[in-house]
């Protein structure tokens, strides 16, 4: 067997070939350039004759039991690599090189939508696909890359690939991806930037329309940035004609934080600049007293509806429906809930759950179960927020059985469940000792389509560890290392601590050399944690004995905080290299001090880069700017 490696492996090195050879049964061909064929993926040594391996690459006909790699293996290959090396130090491009030379649009699209969360590598992938495998990127790619990048607020990339649309030619902005824009800029609370994005859309040959003015006042409401949507609604309303959806917006969005008399204010200007007003607009007036407190002046102003030549319609009841499931009125949301139904109102999913989750917070389960057999007797599919308002109080119960059953329900009603419905399950199931079913629903996951992460990993290898069963605690970690997902930091400590509390030092030492032979960067470097010989772990286990505080005059010169000169010199490249280093939560007072030296004289740009290059969390920018008093 290795010999025949070995002349492959020889073969894929004079042919200038990569490809990764498993030993055993199974052999992973990577990608062969020269050749304009499908990538290869898995297949058998026993099903192929020797004298296949005495082909010339480019020459010989390939196996007809190759099978190609479809869509979805692609995608996970790119995931993985994407995962193995997020940090903007890795070498990613280099990895990516090793793929197939078809990298499809469709790839692209769905390697970014499984990897949202992980902004910087899926933008360096964004542009290598483009720049090395020469993908034409969609305009569903862009929208997706934006809000990506939205989300990790890199706002500078993404006017960088506006601009970039905007002269390819081809793919030139429109106006739902400024909707992204806005969006982005709204979620990380800034409102001034998000009204220069709308007052930019002609720069891009776009001119702002009613809806995108719509769309700016719901993305700045929705994040309690009222007053500054008002200030600009104010400013440009002269522009637009007269609608009521834009005043809809604002009167729910002070509703949203308790300013009833600017919704009524609002509500009162549009009558008088439109003369009329739509039942959307009334229900808007309606929430807004409800959600500041004035049920009672609710009640009134719906009594008022026909005055207006308005009906009520369902979101009318449902407004007082969720304002007393809000306030723990059970009975008073019963009242209106039968009374809408009474007059033929078919409440949607949303005020359902409102009652489902009232009931359960008052341990009504079998009143939260009959609004759920009515949900799928009107027509209307319960969602997940259905159930796990149901499953949470099964699990506060320890009502082991219930909550497997309704699992089944809603692998019967095709409701599949998220990471909430697994961790509390699973974690119910361990604390009870029920770990045969606890294994079995972990089996069953990716039957259902759901792959667990870092949060579901660390709920069994913590609730085990909890319970002694290190064998099993030892197995999901090395299935999470594996499967290239980084454990948290506590996550290490615990299972390495009980190791080592049984005297299982041995093992200690396998879980390291798992970690640091993984693909994963990331997870090399959480390997020192594991190290029970590390100094991380003796300056933990083994507290220094207080000593006497010397005179700053008499330590050594080698002892002291590097100079502000210096500092101020290759700041962040030193902060780096001593985080990388050091790789311990507190990173060790020497980082500690050199981090207080730059906030001290504001050194914010080479924090910021920093951040970027090193990888820190987001707790250490509110740390170093002074946000705290000390470092996390």
């Amino acid at each position: 067997m290795l010999s025949i490696a070995g002349r492959l492996l020889s073969r894929g090195r004079s042919s200038g070939v990569p490809f990764r050879l498993l030993f055993g049964r199974q052999v992973l061909l990577r990608t062969i350039p020269p050749l304009s064929i499908p990538s290869l993926r898995f297949f058998s040594f026993e099903s192929l004759p020797e004298a296949h391996f005495s082909w010339e690459i480019g020459v010989s006909p390939l196996p007809e039991n190759v099978r190609a790699v479809s869509l979805e293996e692609s995608v996970n290959d790119i995931c993985r690599i994407l995962s193995d090396f997020r940090q903007p130090h890795h070498d990613l491009e280099s990895a990516l090189d090793g793929l197939p030379a078809n990298i499809s649009q469709e790839m692209v699209e769905d390697s970014l939508k499984k990897c949202k969360n992980l902004a910087t590598p899926c933008f360096r992938f964004f542009l290598w696909a483009s720049r090395s495998r020469n993908v034409t990127h969609s305009r569903a790619s862009y929208h997706i890359i934006v809000d990506i990048l939205g989300a990790a607020k890199q706002f500078p990339l993404i006017w960088d690939l506006l601009l970039q649309m905007k002269t390819s030619g081809y793919c030139e902005p429109t106006n739902d991806i400024f909707w992204v824009v806005f969006r982005s800029y709204a979620r990380a609370l800034l409102p001034t930037d998000a009204i220069r994005a709308f007052r930019r859309m002609s720069d891009f040959g776009i001119m702002p329309t009613e809806a995108d003015l719509d769309e700016l006042l719901f993305s700045l409401c929705k994040n309690d940035l009222v007053n500054q949507a008002q200030e600009f609604f104010d400013e440009v309303k002269p522009e637009f004609p007269v609608n009521p959806k834009p005043y809809t917006i604002l009167i729910s969005g002070w509703g949203e934080i308790g300013n009833y008399h600017e919704s009524g204010r609002l509500f009162d200007e549009l009558i008088d600049r439109n003369g009329v007003v739509d039942v959307a607009a009334y229900n808007a007036l309606l929430g807004s007293l409800c959600k500041s407190g004035k049920i009672d002046e609710a009640h009134r102003a719906f009594q008022d509806m026909r005055r207006f030549g308005l009906a009520p319609d369902v979101c009318s009841y449902s407004v007082f429906v969720r304002a007393h499931c809000d306030s723990g009125d059970i009975d008073s949301a019963t009242r209106v809930f039968d009374r809408m139904r009474r007059y033929g109102f078919i409440p949607n999913v949303f005020t359902y759950n409102s009652m489902i989750k009232a009931l359960c917070r008052n341990q009504s389960v079998d009143d939260a179960y009959a609004i759920l057999d009515e949900m799928v007797g009107n027509g209307l599919n319960p969602d997940i927020w259905s159930y796990n308002s149901i499953l949470a109080v099964h699990c506060e119960l320890r009502e082991v059985n219930r909550a497997l059953r309704l699992l089944k329900r809603m692998d019967k009603e095709s409701c599949n469940p998220d990471r909430h419905t697994y961790n509390m399950l699973l974690k119910l199931l361990i604390v009870v000792g029920r770990f045969d079913r606890a294994f079995e629903v972990w089996d069953g996951m990716e039957k259902r389509g759901f792959y667990p992460s870092v949060a579901t990993y660390s709920v069994m290898i913590h609730g085990l560890c909890k319970k002694r069963k290190i064998e099993d605690a030892c197995r999901f970690f090395e299935l999470m290392i594996d499967e290239g997902i980084p454990p948290y930091t506590s996550t290490c400590e615990v299972l390495r601590n009980l190791l080592l509390e049984q005297g299982l030092r041995d093992k200690v030492h396998i879980l390291l050399g798992k970690m640091q032979r993984s693909s994963s960067c990331s997870i090399q470097e959480l390997s020192s944690i594991m190290d029970s010989s590390s100094t991380a772990y003796r300056s933990a286990a083994q507290p220094k004995k207080a000593s006497k505080a010397r005179p700053r005059s008499s330590r050594k010169k080698n002892q002291e905080v590097v100079s502000h000169k210096s500092l101020a010199k290759n700041t962040w490249s030193w902060l780096v290299k001593e985080f990388n280093r050091s790789r311990i939560p507190w990173l060790g007072i020497k980082l500690q001090r050199g981090i207080q030296i730059m906030n001290e004289h504001s050194y914010k740009a080479s924090m910021a880069q920093l951040m970027l290059e090193g990888g820190l969390p987001h707790n250490w920018l509110e740390a170093v700017m002074g946000k705290k008093q000390e470092c996390p």
